[in-house]
């Protein structure tokens, strides 16, 4: 679909999947309503639409809490492992072109996440997500990089191993069958 709006079945369904993710994880959003969410996002359609990307492509978005500054609802990826529909992928352009045509992988995170109208979560909200359940205890995902490891070449990528959350580094332009990327959606 080129225009960045779901049709009236799709927005329903989507609809009825986050509540229903919702009301089944409570632990992660306390004290917040899906009234409230649902309004939210009924007033931001491009929103919904983000979030149907999100779904579409493994990542069950759920809500993990509010944005204490301006009180918009935060939505992170909340599937077990990394996002199936995500993976193989290096971590930006720059990384994704330095390889070798016949080796290099269709898609890299940060593009992909823009597209979706996502970011990737920063090494902190991963560490945040963490707490809220158990999350990549098989496969890895991509985190936004600070730009002074990437300017060195390197990308940061997070997993739980042993039940603690580990940051490692790679080259950006490595890409993994189990590595993906998280990606949070503000509304």
């Amino acid at each position: 679909m080129g225009t960045k709006e779901l049709s009236p079945a799709q927005r329903e369904e989507l609809l009825g999947t986050l509540e229903a993710r919702f009301e089944k994880n409570m632990n992660r959003h306390p004290g917040l309503a899906w009234a409230k969410v649902q309004a939210r996002l009924e007033a931001q359609p491009e929103k919904l639409w983000s979030l149907h990307e999100m779904e579409r492509t493994g990542g069950e978005p759920d809500v993990v809490g509010q944005d204490a500054q301006t009180g918009e609802t935060l939505f992170y990826d909340c599937s077990a492992e990394s996002p199936d529909g995500r993976r193989n992928v290096c971590y930006d352009r720059k990384g994704q072109e330095s390889r070798k045509i016949e080796s290099r992988p269709e898609h890299n995170a940060i593009d992909m996440a823009a597209a979706m109208g996502a970011e990737l979560l920063t090494e902190d909200e991963y560490r945040a997500l963490q707490r809220l359940g158990e999350f990549d205890v098989k496969t890895s995902s991509w985190v936004k990089t600070p730009a002074e490891i990437r300017q060195l070449g390197g990308a940061l990528y997070c997993d739980r191993r042993y039940d603690r959350v580990f940051t490692y580094h790679n080259g950006a332009q490595s890409y993994y069958g189990s590595r993906a990327f998280r990606g949070s959606l503000k509304v």
